[in-house]
């Protein structure tokens, strides 16, 4: 059983597996295909340059039911796809690549939680697709896209946040 506002009442570093878990807010904008335009270096990276941005493409993880906007692998999401990033209390600082309104980032960076989040909505995720805030029914499958092209994807919906 979760204590009510639990998030208002300790920090990140201190709450259990459950309520971490339960901070997630599903909207799956973290199983985006995201870049850097870098010409020098190609593959995953842990960091980004001031000069740098993020992209975020509308080509979702084959694992993604883009309609729940839940992973169908989420207990081996990190061994079938070695790129996805589990988020951590060691490694949230480093969280760059997340989008402004992902609400780990949101209370790393002392925000509070969005007010469409299911935690402030009786655990329901409606309001935030109603407010077009998760990927709901806005992505293509990485299996059905020429990754060659992945620049064609490019979205800016991904980088919303209301409040």
């Amino acid at each position: 059983m979760l204590t009510e506002k639990f998030w208002e009442q300790k920090s990140l570093e201190e709450m259990s597996t459950q309520e971490w878990e339960a901070l997630c807010d599903g909207c799956a904008k973290c199983c985006l295909n995201k870049f850097i335009d870098d010409e020098e270096q190609e593959g995953p990276t842990d960091y980004i340059d001031d000069e740098e941005t993020v992209y975020y493409t509308n080509i979702a993880c084959r694992y993604l039911n883009s309609h729940k906007c839940e992973c169908t692998v989420y207990d081996q999401r990190t061994v079938l796809v070695p790129d996805c990033v589990k988020l951590t209390k060691e490694n949230l600082k480093d969280i760059f690549f997340m989008p402004t309104s992902c609400s780990y980032r949101r209370l790393y960076e002392g925000r509070g939680l969005p007010s469409w989040h299911p935690l402030l909505n009786g655990g329901k995720k409606s309001l935030m697709h109603k407010k077009q805030m998760s990927v709901r029914n806005k992505t293509i499958s990485e299996d059905a896209v020429d990754m060659d092209k992945f620049e064609d994807y490019i979205v800016s919906w991904a980088l919303n946040d209301l409040d």
